[in-house]
């Protein structure tokens, strides 16, 4: 897979922001899609010991939720730790990843945040613009908003409100487990979204493209430390 858009990331703090403001006005919040039979999950570790990176995208098949593929790469660190503009540091090598890519997917759930983010767009947005693909945000916690705790069933669920505007759904996978933060990223709409994401967790409480991509890049950043 390659990305439809290109742009530098050699960034100054200023410029990464500006490019964010502009680039999020390219995000569709509805559904644009046709038959999803593959998704891809992401995630990026870094190690403690090096200025390393290491990157992973996974392949499930949408029904089945087996493994049908899975990549990761590694990559030096390029863009310093700044909160609200993680996806200048993560999308990089996940670039490299899904470009090795050969079974092509229809949407992607990314262990971040979608619209919900000061700017409206975190790395899942960021990524479903670049390759203009469907694309979730999953983050395992709250980046902004408020909210209230949903109800303690698998499937309750609460909005995430900022400044008035819904920018995602606080949605419980599991009983009484503790919730996770759903959020738009392109091309698919916050009901949908969720949707997908209980379909992906039937059995814990992150999706299994979280907890597949998450598993792999662990097992590659221990094989290095």
């Amino acid at each position: 897979m390659e990305p439809l858009l290109n742009h530098s990331w050699i960034l100054t703090e200023t410029e990464a922001i500006i490019l964010q403001q502009k680039l999020s006005l390219k995000v569709i919040k509805e559904d644009q899609f046709a038959e999803i039979r593959y998704i891809a999950g992401v995630d990026v570790a870094y190690s403690e010991q090096r200025d390393l990176l290491i990157a992973a995208v996974v392949i499930l098949e949408a029904n089945s939720l087996n493994i049908v593929e899975s990549v990761v790469v590694e990559d030096s660190v390029q863009f310093p730790y700044i909160p609200g503009l993680f996806s200048f540091r993560e999308l990089p090598p996940l670039v490299k990843a899904f470009k090795q890519i050969k079974t092509s997917p229809q949407l992607v759930v990314c262990d971040g945040q979608g619209i919900a983010h000061p700017r409206r767009f975190g790395l899942a947005s960021h990524l479903g613009v670049l390759f203009d693909i469907p694309t979730i945000g999953c983050g395992k916690t709250r980046l902004l908003g408020e909210y209230e705790e949903p109800n303690l069933a698998r499937g309750s669920i609460s909005p995430l409100q900022d400044q008035g505007e819904i920018i995602g759904n606080v949605l419980r996978t599991q009983n009484n487990v503790k919730p996770i933060f759903v959020s738009t990223g392109h091309r698919i709409s916050l009901d949908t979204a969720c949707e997908w994401v209980l379909h992906l967790s039937p059995d814990y409480r992150l999706p299994e493209t979280t907890r597949q991509s998450d598993q792999l890049v662990k097992k590659a950043l221990a094989s290095i430390e």
